[in-house]
């Protein structure tokens, strides 16, 4: 491991680490359950665990959870889903299929935003479920866009952002695992 990839990865378990001392990122009391509905403001996220499953919804977000998976109406979530069965993760432009995966989630108007940061999952857009793909990744190899009716191109490429491993460490521990990536560093992206 590079030493920058070090670096990386040592300021982002510190910034976790003071937000949950400051309380701005609060592990809940109590688990979830299906039915629920989790809803954040601004300045404000939440983890939670839910069964096999940890998630770290993030600011102005709006999330339901649902029996077999949940439903981002808006924001973002990170999330480490335990190995089983199948779950769904929806959002207004594509359903997401996927097993014993770290998946980290962005609503916006017009497209969802998703990199499956390791495992499996297969990206369908709800306006052309013929553009379905499936991601196999190891280590945030493929983030893509689903975009919503009307777009030249329904599936596409799109660059890492807006979460980190350490994120993805704390979430694996709540639930009492550790991340397959493990001491791989953060990849680099241009």
């Amino acid at each position: 491991m590079r030493r920058r990839d070090l670096l990386v990865a040592g300021t982002a378990l510190l910034l976790v680490r003071q937000a949950l001392a400051q309380d701005r990122v609060r592990p809940d009391a109590q688990k979830r359950r299906a039915g629920e509905r989790v809803v954040t403001g601004a300045g404000e996220s939440i983890t939670f665990v839910v069964d096999r499953d940890a998630m770290l919804v993030r600011q102005n977000s709006s999330l339901e959870l649902l029996r077999d998976g949940f439903r981002l109406v808006t924001g973002a979530v990170l999330s480490v889903l335990g190995p089983g069965g199948r779950r769904e993760l929806k959002t207004t432009t594509a359903t997401i299929g996927i097993r014993g995966t770290g998946v980290y989630l962005e609503a916006e108007p017009g497209r969802t935003y998703v990199c499956t940061c390791y495992g499996e999952a297969v990206l369908e857009p709800l306006d052309d479920p013929a553009a379905r793909e499936t991601v196999r990744t190891r280590h945030h190899e493929q983030p893509r866009y689903i975009m919503a009716k009307g777009a030249p191109q329904m599936v596409m490429p799109a660059p890492v952002r807006n979460h980190s491993d350490a994120e993805l460490e704390m979430l694996e521990a709540l639930v009492g695992r550790e991340p397959p990536f493990k001491g791989q560093g953060f990849p680099q992206y241009r």
